[in-house]
């Protein structure tokens, strides 16, 4: 843990699945003492695998380390009372209970917030807080289909596909310890709590900003794009003999060394290439003019020379490529808090003074705290 950022703050954590577990890891990473209330039978996804480790998917691992975990019976009155009594000497109570769950056993936030008027009570739901939909549930693979992500995502010359990773999950966890953060700081100068209100569905809104902002001026969706950008050319990956490099000229200083490593310095000076909305104008030719180019030579052969012109470049890596790479393993992000397996497991992609947040630690069984923490 990184020593001093969020010591002495307690969080009570009811999250399940991803959003609201990741939420809480986040704060425990910096620091935080984060106390994970479960149901009996447990979190959810301590189910979704294989593959699991010590008895637990690697995806519930991943995102509840370094926290305690009680387990409550929200239908028994003496444990309801003992929770809310927990939350009322907390800091931060966060939550993505079922949006009908809170009121019904008196954990809502008008509740709380009126008893225990320092709490920070974070609400993470799925379509938001107000609105015809504010009741409705949802998970990542609807908020992508439903925030137009999946209508944005994917190769122009197939489907629509949905993003791979959950991404609106764990940004929406983010977006929450962004705002739990933002809370603490008014507290610290007031004393005061807040409601701290996020949703998937706002965060699916905001990755889809720049389409809803085109839209909205030109009247026109942006195709899909698949490698490529809907408002930049060159931006995208190109193949190679030997496979796709993605190379990302994102300025008309970096087109010119692009068209210099390709053997035609005289491109940028042509009206059609000149600047990026000419290029734009042009593409489906410019984008083929390259790709003729490309495909003669390695992708090493180009990164090599790109590199040495400082246009920015990568291959399209794999997973066990990523993982192969120098530049992982000199960052040390990920390691292996379970000495009978061979799992990674991620820190925070944040450090300070030089010491990344986050740690080796494991996940708690369900309820292996009760009566300790």
């Amino acid at each position: 843990m990184i020593p001093g950022i969020l010591s002495g703050v307690r969080v009570v954590e009811f999250g399940q699945n991803l959003a609201g577990p990741y939420c809480g890891q986040i704060l425990a990473f910096l620091g935080a003492d984060v106390v994970k209330v479960e149901r009996p039978d447990g979190d959810d996804a301590r189910k979704w695998g294989p593959p699991f480790v010590d008895g637990a998917a690697t995806g519930f691992i991943a995102l509840n380390r370094g926290k305690k975990s009680i387990t409550v019976d929200l239908g028994d009155p003496a444990q309801r009372k003992a929770l809310v009594e927990r939350i009322g000497a907390a800091d931060v109570f966060v939550h993505n209970l079922r949006a009908d769950v809170p009121a019904k056993f008196g954990i809502d936030a008008a509740s709380l917030c009126q008893r225990f008027p320092h709490l920070i009570y974070a609400d993470l739901g799925a379509f938001g807080h107000t609105g015809p939909w504010a009741q409705r549930p949802g998970y990542e693979p609807i908020i992508q289909a439903v925030a137009g992500l999946i209508s944005l995502n994917g190769d122009p010359s197939g489907p629509p596909a949905r993003i791979g990773v959950s991404i609106i999950d764990l940004s929406t966890g983010m977006w929450t310890a962004i705002g739990i953060l933002a809370a603490l700081w008014r507290k610290a100068q007031t004393g005061e709590g807040c409601i701290v209100n996020t949703s998937l569905f706002e965060t699916g809104l905001m990755w889809a900003s720049n389409h809803i902002a085109q839209y909205s001026t030109t009247g026109k969706v942006p195709p899909r794009q698949g490698t490529g950008h809907p408002s930049l050319t060159p931006y995208q990956a190109f193949e190679c003999s030997d496979g796709p490099l993605m190379i990302c000229p994102g300025n008309d200083r970096l087109w010119r060394k692009f068209a210099e490593a390709l053997g035609h310095p005289e491109w940028p000076d042509d009206p059609r290439f000149r600047t990026n909305p000419e290029r734009m104008q042009h593409r489906a030719l410019l984008l083929g003019m390259i790709g003729d180019i490309m495909k003669q030579q390695s992708r090493a052969h180009w990164s090599e020379k790109l590199d040495a012109l400082g246009v920015p470049n990568g291959p399209l890596n794999s997973v066990p490529e990523v993982m192969a790479l120098a530049q992982v393993a000199a960052l040390a992000m990920f390691s292996r808090p379970y000495a009978d397996a061979p799992s990674l497991f991620h820190g925070l992609p944040i450090s300070f003074d030089g010491q990344r947040a986050g740690d080796d630690s494991r996940a708690p069984g369900i309820g292996e705290h009760n009566g300790q923490a």
